[in-house]
C-alpha cells in the first residue's frame, strides 16, 4: 500500500469512529488534528489517541489499558501482537474508561 492509499484508509478509519461516537448517546469529546484523533470522557477527563503512522503504515492507539499497534490486514485494522481487531479493542478501551458500551464496526 503506497502512503496516499494509507493515509485514505486512515482518515476513512478515523471518520468512522467520530461518526459511531457522534451518534451513540456517550459524553466523550472528539477532536481530530494532524492525523491525531483524540477522545475525552467528559465524566472523568480520561482520554484515548489515535494515531496515524505513516512510515510503518499503522495507527496506534493509546489508552489506559495499554498502547497498541494495528495494520490493516484484508481490509480489517488488527492488532499487530494479538490479531484483535480495532473495532474491539477500542469497544473495550471505551467501556473500561467511560463505563460504557458502544459498537465499533470498524
Amino acid at each position: 500500500m503506497n502512503e496516499n492509499e494509507y493515509n485514505r484508509c486512515v482518515d476513512e478509519l478515523m471518520l468512522q469512529i467520530e461518526e459511531s461516537i457522534d451518534n451513540s448517546a456517550l459524553e466523550i469529546d472528539c477532536e481530530n488534528s494532524n492525523g491525531i484523533l483524540t477522545l475525552t470522557v467528559e465524566s472523568n477527563g480520561s482520554q484515548m489517541i489515535l494515531s496515524r503512522q505513516t512510515a510503518s503504515r499503522e495507527v496506534w492507539l493509546a489508552a489506559r489499558s495499554g498502547g497498541f499497534h494495528f495494520i490493516l490486514k484484508e481490509s480489517i485494522w488488527r492488532d499487530t501482537k494479538t490479531n484483535d481487531t480495532l473495532g474491539m479493542i477500542l469497544q473495550q478501551a471505551v467501556k473500561s474508561q467511560a463505563g460504557e458500551f458502544i459498537d465499533f464496526s470498524l
